[in-house]
């Protein structure tokens, strides 16, 4: 039978990027030239595009001005079919799952958090019954009109060894066109955290390899996910950060397979970040929970082993013990010389700690999510009267289109125009999450990831 893919695009906005506990990447509500319209421009020149899905993420006081914002963008591109979905939509969904599973522990899907945001994608994919999630980010274009044939080239077929593929990843090339991270030196503090090395190491022989091979690699902004594999396995709403890469680790869990096909890829144009503590300590987070997490689930007769062993060389190391003695350096090495570091200081005192005990705290909880996913998804399914509740709610919430200089909305070519003309801008700053505010990260550029 022939897919049903949808594109999923989560979005992320704030009145101010820069402040804490904003998401990574997030967009300025008054910025000129937002990175969803040139996304959006790219994939108009996609064939076969059905449905484009949006998800609005954004603070209280920013949702309205965001929606309103992405509500202008998306006229331009009717033909993508786009399907917004903010706040009201969101606690529709997610009030809906709470009635088929009783007792559902957390925000297994939300707006916020990037595992539980990337779960409201499958979880709106499931109520309209598209088979294929295929999720693109914001700050990305696609490269080629093919790119939803290659999207879901190989998905549904199986391998010599006959092991069905029904999760693949694409990749990224920079500004420059570069499929590696960024070879160059490396600062002091970053010796024993920068994951370049070892991550060249798989993608070179990744890239030199047969189209489709068995992946250690996931490319959040990039990724098609068959509803045989999303229906049983979810994101992990309590990961801090690459709940991407965190996703091939949840597949095989569950006895499933990440694939990676190196003909499948977008450009990824995301602003400059600067190196904040705060995303050190999200990392931290994010490596400690993740290892406590794969050990509780080790323990599960039901479920398989993830071994660090089997992903080198890379990721294993940083979900290895390895990954504690990374953790002492780097600290040691930022309060010595690097950035922030009396945020460093704070970290080495008590970040590392809490670090430790939120990975003890919620180490069981994603096989317990497990195991109600399965019915959530059944439920969601083709759900034509919380199809018809969602659209209800779009339709009785006009948002006002923002206006500039008393003129519309700035069509494609004219961004274009513009986006030439502004290439000399500044950059945005970090937008990286606090703890307090947010379980999360995705995947924002290859240097952050590898």
């Amino acid at each position: 039978m022939p897919l049903n893919p949808a594109i999923v695009i989560p979005t992320y906005w704030a009145t101010d990027p820069s402040q804490p506990g904003v998401y990574d990447h997030a967009t300025s509500i008054d910025e000129p030239l937002p990175e969803l319209a040139r996304c959006l421009d790219s994939l108009d020149d996609v064939r076969g595009v059905m449905r484009t899905i949006i998800l609005v993420v954004a603070p209280p006081n920013a949702q309205a001005a965001a929606r309103a914002r992405i509500n202008a963008i998306v006229r331009d591109h009717e033909g993508l079919s786009p399907y917004v979905v903010g706040a009201p939509e969101a606690r529709l969904i997610a009030a809906h799952i709470e009635s088929l599973c009783p007792g559902i522990d957390g925000e297994p899907v939300s707006l916020r958090g990037y595992g539980a945001i990337r779960n409201l994608g499958l979880a709106v994919c499931a109520v309209l019954g598209y088979d294929v999630a295929v999720f693109v980010d914001g700050d990305e274009v696609t490269l080629s009109p093919d790119f939803l044939v290659d999207a879901v080239f190989g998905l549904g077929h199986l391998t010599r060894q006959d092991l069905k593929i029904l999760a693949k990843t694409g990749h990224f090339v920079d500004a420059d066109g570069s499929h590696l991270a960024d070879g160059g030196k490396r600062r002091f503090w970053e010796r024993w955290w920068s994951k370049r090395e070892e991550f060249n190491e798989w993608m070179s022989s990744a890239l030199a390899g047969t189209r489709i091979c068995r992946s250690n690699y996931v490319c959040g902004g990039c990724l098609a996910i068959h509803a045989s594999a999303f229906s049983q396995v979810p994101f992990d709403p309590w990961i801090t950060r690459g709940e991407d890469l965190d996703y091939l680790f949840n597949l095989r869990l569950s006895g499933f397979e990440m694939w990676f096909d190196n003909k499948w890829y977008v450009r990824h144009l995301p602003p400059a970040t600067p190196d904040e503590p705060n995303r050190f300590l999200q990392d931290i987070y994010r490596w400690l929970y993740e290892r406590a997490k794969l050990a509780f689930c080790s323990q599960r007769q039901e479920l398989h082993q993830v071994t660090p062993a089997s992903l080198m060389p890379y990721p294993g190391r940083w979900i290895s013990p390895e990954v504690e003695e990374r953790i002492s350096k780097t600290i040691l090495a930022r309060v010595v010389a690097g950035p922030g570091r009396r945020q460093s200081f704070a970290i080495w005192c008590r970040g590392i700690d809490e670090a430790r005990s939120y990975a003890s705290a919620n180490a069981q909880n994603y096989a317990r999510l497990l195991s109600f996913w399965p019915t959530a998804i059944d439920g969601l399914w083709n759900d034509e009267e919380l199809a018809a509740k969602i659209a209800e709610i779009q339709t009785k919430r006009p948002e006002p289109v923002p206006r500039r200089g008393g003129t519309k909305s700035k069509g494609r070519d004219q961004r274009q125009d513009d986006q030439r003309r502004a290439e000399s801008r500044p950059q945005g700053q970090d937008k990286a999450q606090t703890q307090g505010e947010n379980r999360n990260d995705t995947t924002t550029s290859r240097e952050e990831e590898a």
